[in-house]
């Protein structure tokens, strides 16, 4: 009876063994979708700022060669 009980609780440890897999698999998915798409806003952030100093830029150029300086 005792190796019954010890062949019972290792398949119920198992099970959950796999759960945890499982679960840590499900996981390490959303963490992935997660830092992609932080860097997509990144690389979304980089750009507008680009834009905004080249904006920037070519507004002060336009200031520094205007008739009234």
């Amino acid at each position: 009876m005792k190796p019954f009980i010890a062949a019972l609780a290792a398949a119920a440890l198992a099970g959950c063994g796999a759960d945890v897999a499982s679960t840590a698999a499900t996981a390490a998915a959303l963490k992935k979708q997660e830092i992609e798409q932080a860097r997509k806003t990144l690389d979304q952030a980089q750009q507008k700022i680009g834009q905004a100093a080249e904006q920037m830029q070519q507004s002060a150029q336009r200031g520094a060669n205007s008739p009234d300086n």
